[in-house]
């Protein structure tokens, strides 16, 4: 069954009902046709389950009866992907989504030296609230309970100084260290992802500076989006090796 999205504003626990408006209104009654009667899986985005039983379907919204609430325990890995924003739009976007289906925890938008797309404050204002809704449909997809986090770009100095990670990691074309020799043990990663042209001599000499561990994604070198991709792939089949099924 499918998982509905809605804000704390729309769960009244104390009456036991929910009010679903905006796209995800448009989605149960406009895609899906959902009827009164029905029942669908509505989450928070924080853990919450709660299983609902449509009572009305109306212009603007839909309500519903809780019938079931529980909270599902956060998982206890997660993993951080500071990425370079792209030239290309398009590829920046492809990454959020399948990043978020694969159970990235948190995107950083970062801005290092060879960064070619620098938007002002406005507009990157706008693809924000564009972002969040390219990572809400694809939890949606993959039934996510705990939806990522997305802040605004930071610089890649202020990347590299993030702290509160067990494992920081920035993947570089000419490191000689494979991937394979890194241990993942459920904690918090955080990968520094390059964009166009990759990371400068000096951006890499930084981070290991700073305390991040260089690794390779092998000989063919990735771009950008797909190395992103990659590095979330990478910790999920570590931690489905090992056993790990809370990942989302």
């Amino acid at each position: 069954m499918e998982l509905f999205y809605a804000s704390s504003g729309q769960i009244d626990r104390a009456a036991g009902r929910i009010r679903l408006d905006g796209d995800e209104f448009h989605h149960l009654s406009r895609v899906l046709r959902k009827k009164k009667g029905e029942r669908i899986r509505v989450t928070d985005g924080c853990g919450l389950h709660l299983d609902v039983c449509i009572t009305d379907v109306g212009k603007s919204a839909l309500e519903g009866e809780i019938t079931a609430m529980r909270q599902v325990p956060a998982p206890s890995s997660a993993v951080t992907v500071a990425i370079s924003l792209l030239k290309a739009p398009q590829r920046f976007e492809l990454f959020l989504e399948k990043a978020t289906e694969l159970g990235v925890s948190a995107v950083i938008p970062m801005i290092t030296a060879r960064t070619v797309a620098q938007p002002p404050g406005e507009r990157i204002a706008k693809r924000l609230v564009r972002w969040r809704s390219i990572m809400l449909s694809a939890a949606r997809q993959s039934g996510r309970y705990y939806l990522p986090v997305i802040g605004e770009p930071l610089a890649f100095r202020n990347a590299v100084a993030l702290q509160g990670y067990d494992c920081r990691l920035i993947p570089y074309e000419l490191s000689e260290r494979s991937s394979g020799g890194v241990a993942v043990t459920g904690g918090k990663t955080l990968f520094l992802i390059g964009g166009e042209g990759g990371f400068t001599p000096e951006e890499v000499r930084l981070a290991r500076e700073a305390g991040f561990t260089e690794i390779s994604f092998g000989l063919s070198i990735l771009r950008a989006e797909t190395a992103g991709i990659f590095a979330v792939s990478l910790v999920r089949a570590r931690l489905l090796e090992q056993g790990v099924g809370e990942w989302l």
